[in-house]
């Protein structure tokens, strides 16, 4: 408990500082909606007919799940900005634990995502996307465990990376293939083996399936849309959170330490 404190003053920090950045809050709930409506709908005008699915719903989940992953282990990248203008010396210096902190950032991110996840969720009502309560508010569950996933990943990334630009490009290049990887707006039930061993150990898969797990739960789609089952993709988020966490924390503890 006497560490709860800590963990929310740096997730509180986080978020405070999205609403005092506009243009940044324009364009983390504009973007995913560009992505639903122009590619999704040009998508399902094409191919959903000859698919048997509503690919513009198909989209909805893969985009949903992707911006909530990208979204907060991106945000993680302030971490670096952090370590450049010493603040995180600050924070490691101060006398909580080294989790708390990693886990005080890893939930402001989550909650700077959330609004994302909202935003997404009413722009498919409005496109015409239907799904009942329950549906909707699976997801929103999901899109928690979707985020934290993010940040742990975003930490195991970034942990030894010494400057911002450097965090930029490495980002870049492990995040864009996971788009195709992950099935976000092409199914991938069918992959050539190398593919599919690339696939399978790609973080965002298992995140983009579970929101869709989520989303199709009792519908007719769900065998041709949902590679895992809920319990895989839950086991597997598990482990890799686990694993992200422990290590990530450890490399960037040890290379604060280093400077």
């Amino acid at each position: 408990m006497t560490e709860l404190g800590p963990v929310l003053a740096i997730a509180q920090r986080d978020l405070m500082k999205l609403l005092r950045d506009r243009p940044r809050m324009v364009t983390t709930l504009v973007f995913p909606l560009l992505l639903i409506g122009v590619l999704g709908g040009s998508l399902q005008a094409n191919l959903g007919r000859h698919l048997g699915f509503d690919f513009l719903a198909f989209t909805f989940t893969g985009v949903f799940g992707q911006t909530l992953f990208q979204t907060t282990a991106q945000g993680v990248i302030s971490m670096i900005t952090d370590r450049e203008n010493d603040f995180s010396q600050e924070m490691f210096v101060s006398p909580i634990s080294r989790y708390s902190i990693i886990v005080g950032k890893i939930l402001g991110e989550s909650l700077v995502a959330l609004p994302q996840a909202v935003a997404i969720i009413a722009f498919a009502l409005i496109v015409g996307i239907r799904a009942s309560a329950a549906q909707f508010g699976g997801l929103v569950v999901v899109g928690l465990l979707i985020c934290l996933l993010g940040g742990a990943f975003g930490i195991l990334v970034l942990s030894n990376l010494s400057s911002q630009e450097m965090a930029g490009q490495i980002f870049t290049f492990v995040m864009l293939p996971q788009f195709f990887l992950a099935g976000i707006f092409n199914p991938i039930k069918v992959l050539p083996p190398y593919l599919d061993i690339l696939s399978r150990i790609a973080p965002m898969r298992y995140a983009v399936d579970l929101g869709r797990a989520a989303f199709y739960a009792g519908r007719p789609e769900s065998a041709r849309v949902v590679l895992d089952s809920p319990v895989v993709d839950l086991a597997v988020i598990g482990g890799m959170f686990t694993v992200f966490l422990i290590v990530g924390t450890a490399l960037f503890v040890r290379s604060e330490r280093n400077r």
